[in-house]
């Protein structure tokens, strides 16, 4: 069963602050009312509305302002992404409106993921490709994105590398106990070998 609400605040699924809608009792009285996004529509409700009326339409006036001026920044971006890709061009991988979203946000331009729009919502294969930014009220951003391969090959042995600088220090210790058992044999005692003639002459002579 649905209720009659009025919009508190803006909210991208449903409309923009002021605006009447028809909506689930549910969701009306478990998401929106507690949150403070709606009010119930009432007699009371609807004639605050009407004096704060001036008030809401300047605000409008600045978020759609605000909202072209996002859009015109964003669309004379095109963003870039290097990724790990296969022979054919596919990605090891996927990017996502979340991977946008995190690439944006380097530039300092903070947009939440749920209005980037991506045709089939990723995208797994290098080249171009064109995505959609929704912004306030009907304002929407059309962009670019470019995703390039990461060579393969480079990667691997970057990780080869690190496996090599991993296994060092057990080489160096090695080495280092190599070493020491060399010093420690050059350092022992010389032991004279017995004269083998004056033994032979001492036993003669003890014979006799």
């Amino acid at each position: 069963m649905n209720m009659k609400v009025i919009l508190n605040k803006d909210i991208s699924t449903l409309g923009e602050e002021g605006d009447v809608k028809e909506v689930a009792k549910g969701y009306a009285r478990n998401f929106l009312f507690p949150r403070g996004i709606a009010l119930p529509y009432t007699a009371g409700t609807l004639k605050l509305f009407e004096a704060r009326k001036e008030e809401i339409a300047e605000r409008k006036k600045l978020k759609r302002q605000d909202a072209a001026s996002i859009k015109e920044r964003l669309e004379a971006l095109e963003l870039l992404i290097t990724m790990p890709a296969g022979a054919n061009g596919k990605l090891y991988g996927a990017v996502t409106s979340h991977s946008i979203m995190e690439e944006l946000a380097k530039l300092d331009i903070q947009i939440e993921r749920k209005r980037i729009e991506i045709p089939g919502n990723t995208i797994k294969s290098t080249g171009k490709y064109k995505f959609s930014v929704k912004l306030y009220g009907n304002t929407t951003a059309e962009m670019l994105i470019g995703i390039s391969a990461q060579e393969v090959k480079a990667a691997a042995k970057e990780a080869a590398s690190n496996r090599d600088r991993r296994k060092r220090p057990h080489e160096t210790r090695t080495d280092n106990a190599a070493s020491s058992g060399v010093a420690a044999a050059a350092d022992a005692p010389v032991v004279d070998a017995p004269d083998t003639a004056a033994a032979v002459a001492e036993a003669n002579a003890a014979s006799e």
